[in-house]
């Protein structure tokens, strides 16, 4: 099978854009997306405080071929992160340390993959941020092809080219480009509201009396 690369032209964000993001948690903008656009929770950084932020470039592949990403490292422009739809499989992985020197090389912002990735070691050590399902020893295959730049499902979280990807500790959440700007602006207000509910809590305020919940029911 073929590599296939689709023709893509989306906006690219100024990195004074990139900057405000890189102050939101991907926790902040999910509430504000409704607790969507969130991907699994198995999805991780190799490094505890890791944090992304950057807009996606799309591969996806067959489980355990990862010809295709070594095909997308050509097509990534600096700081920019590569999201690789691998199918869930966590016992091939399809990502290591090698890669990571050619990605570092290029400039890319980071890799998200719904896979496996080894070399995990040498990777933290040179401080590549990476969210991964697994991490094994067991190389990859290649030659059966994949697709770059399309619409693809990571860690069941829709993604497409262009979308701003965001991660830390908690994982990744995934902000349609489309959305992006009222997302941002919606996302400094929520912050803002939980400085307010920290100040409430330190002078001795429940956090639920800022939340309209009713108390509870006396039983017999």
């Amino acid at each position: 099978m073929t590599i296939q690369r689709h023709r893509t032209d989306f906006e690219i964000l100024p990195p004074e854009t990139i900057a405000r993001w890189e102050r939101i948690p991907p926790a902040i903008v999910s509430d504000c997306m409704n607790r969507e656009q969130v991907m699994a929770g198995a999805i991780k950084p190799l490094r505890e405080g890791t944090r992304l932020v950057g807009q996606a470039r799309t591969v996806s592949c067959m489980v355990g071929d990862n010809s295709a990403v070594h095909a997308a490292l050509g097509v990534v422009e600096p700081g920019q992160v590569l999201v690789v739809a691998a199918g869930g499989y966590g016992d091939t992985a399809i990502w290591g340390g090698l890669m990571t020197r050619a990605a570092m090389e290029r400039g890319i912002g980071g890799l998200v993959i719904d896979g496996a990735v080894r070399d995990a070691a040498e990777i933290r050590e040179m401080g590549f941020p990476v969210f991964a399902r697994a991490i094994v020893p067991a190389g990859p295959h290649k030659g059966f092809g994949g697709t770059i730049d399309g619409a693809v499902s990571c860690g069941g979280c829709p993604v497409r080219p262009g979308d701003l990807i965001i991660g830390d500790d908690d994982g990744v959440s995934v902000v349609p480009l489309a959305r992006q700007a009222g997302l941002l602006e919606a996302s400094a207000a929520k912050i803002a509201s939980e400085d307010a509910t920290i100040a409430d809590i330190a002078a001795g305020k429940l956090p639920s009396a800022s939340m309209g919940l009713p108390d509870p029911e006396w039983i017999d």
